[in-house]
């Protein structure tokens, strides 16, 4: 090999280790990622908190209220989290499955006259609050994973448990809500993290490769 050929090929493999290492780039989007994950974990975090203390010594009406709050708390963060990850494509499948959820849901009320259990009307089934939390909270760990799911279960099933305890619906109505609502996101909603990683393998002549890469 030629003084130039040996130049021109350093050249060339000092310009893609660079290119593919991007140390700077790297960092900031390692960064980003680790301040949206921790952000969208102390907002799930926070919302367990104020209800813990809030129903330690709570009467019947403080547990509804409290299913109400998360009515719309988590809804809230779903949407929240997309745009913490700026993940367009998120909010679009997340829009597209409250959408669905609420058709289905509230179709099913009009079409089967149910009584509530405490006789006020005629939409016991399915239920409401139920079937938007589990929604929200299937598309926070559809899309992000169940670090960030298990937290959001939690409050959809207390969502789920002050309806029955404030005498709006039975158990049927209940986990109706749930499959709806779980169903509704797993129509639309693919896992965040998949989207962007690829992990590749080639062999051929006696040699191995393995790939790993990260799309921002």
């Amino acid at each position: 090999m030629t003084k130039q050929q040996s130049k021109t090929h350093f050249d060339v493999k000092e310009h893609i280790v660079l290119k593919s290492m991007s140390p700077e780039g790297q960092f900031m989007n390692s960064n980003q990622s680790k301040v949206s994950g921790f952000t969208l974990k102390a907002l799930l975090i926070f919302i367990c908190i104020q209800l813990c203390c809030k129903t330690v010594f709570s009467q019947n009406e403080t547990v509804k209220t409290s299913g109400d709050v998360i009515l719309f708390a988590l809804p809230i963060a779903a949407v929240g989290s997309t745009l913490i990850h700026k993940d367009k494509k998120g909010t679009w499948q997340f829009a597209k499955g409250f959408l669905v959820n609420g058709v289905v849901s509230y179709g099913l009320k009009a079409i089967i006259i149910k009584e509530r259990p405490d006789g006020s009307n005629s939409n016991s089934f399915p239920s409401g609050h139920t079937s938007i939390t589990f929604q929200s909270a299937s598309f926070i760990q559809r899309r992000y994973g169940w670090k960030y799911g298990i937290p959001a279960y939690i409050l959809s099933s207390f969502t789920g448990y002050s309806r029955l305890n404030a005498d709006k619906h039975d158990i049927v109505d209940i986990l109706a809500g749930a499959v709806i609502g779980v169903g509704s996101t797993y129509l639309f909603t693919t896992p965040y993290q998949q989207e962007h990683m690829e992990l590749s393998f080639n062999a051929g002549d006696g040699n191995y490769l393995l790939g790993f890469r990260y799309k921002f």
